[in-house]
This record gives structure tokens, sequence and C-alpha cells, in this order.
């Protein structure tokens, strides 16, 4: 499946299947754990192919708390950057869902505050953390579209996802979203 990109004012946002550690924009999201260490999932992918640099900036950043977002050198990615973010684990707090959008809102506040034009996300929480792709897939666009029309510094918003059927899922989510009063 090719990818899907919507224009917002002056910013693009686009959906891909793809690998988060092989992206070329200015930073990528690493849906980290709250010490910032390698894990599994996304964050031991990122840390791996970013090199054990990376690891040990992340040991100066004092960790991250559940919708924070903290800002480190890419290394060996192709990225400039890494946006360290910590997703909710899914049933754990009644915020589950203001957690989870404050991962985007704080990650993208965090690229606009350091002048980074492109940012690729993957699907925050979806993984290890049990967040219902569907769900967090409302969650994670409606975010980034309100901070894209507020924000217009950032002219890519690319949204990674693992799977063909995780892709389908945030397809048909951002074709609903747009299609609902008030957005055209």
């Amino acid at each position: 499946m090719p990818s899907i990109i919507y224009e917002i004012e002056d910013s693009c946002l686009e959906l891909i299947k793809g690998d988060i550690t092989t992206q070329k924009t200015d930073a990528i999201v690493n849906a980290a754990n709250k010490a910032l260490s390698p894990g599994g999932g996304v964050s031991g992918a990122i840390h791996r192919a970013a090199g054990p640099n990376l690891r040990e900036e992340c040991r100066t950043l004092g960790g991250c708390k559940t919708g924070e977002a903290k800002i480190s050198k890419g290394y060996h990615l192709p990225a400039k950057y890494v946006i360290h973010t910590v997703g909710p684990v899914y049933g754990e707090s009644p915020d589950d869902e203001l957690c989870l959008s404050n991962s985007y809102k704080n990650s993208l506040y965090k690229a606009s505050k350091n002048n980074i034009k492109s940012i690729s996300f993957p699907s925050i929480s979806t993984g290890i953390f049990g967040y219902p792709v569907k769900e967090a897939s409302e969650v994670a666009l409606n975010t980034i579209i309100d901070y894209l029309r507020k924000h217009p510094g950032i002219k890519l918003v690319r949204m990674v996802l693992h799977s063909d059927e995780d892709l389908q899922t945030y397809k048909s989510t951002l074709e609903k979203i747009l299609n609902s009063p008030g957005q055209q």
C-alpha cells in the first residue's frame, strides 16, 4: 500500500508502513519507557540502530514521565534527533487518552522548540503497552492535526506503522476525521 498524504495548512501528514529507524526526517520519536533505557520493541530497535552513545545520553536526561518528551541526538540514525516520549500502559489510568495525546503533543512541541521541520512517529503505546490501535489512531491523528493547524512550523509529520493492518486502521481513522463536520 502506498503512503497516504494529507495536507494541513502548510504541512503534510503522511501515513506509511515502514521501519522507524530508517526514516530520513529531522527527528524520529521513540516510544520509550520511563527510564529511557533500550527496552524492547520500538525503543530497543532505535537504541540498537543509534548505537551506544544514545544510551549514554539518555542516562543524563533524568528519565521521562508518562506524556512528557525529552530530546537527544540521533547518533547513527538517519534522523538528527530522537524525541523520547512515554505513552500510557493501557488500562492503568482513567487518563490514558489524555496521557497518549500529551505524548504526541509534547513531542511536537519539543520539535517546534528545536526548529525541527520533519518528524516520524511510531504508533505510541500500541505494542507492549497494550493500547488498542483503533483508539490510539484516533487520539494520535486528532492531536497531530490540531497541533499542525495551530503551529505551522513543522512541515512533515509521518506516522510509521508496523503492519498493513495498522496502516489500514490509521487510514480509516484519518478518512473518518477528515469527513467529519468542521474538518474541511
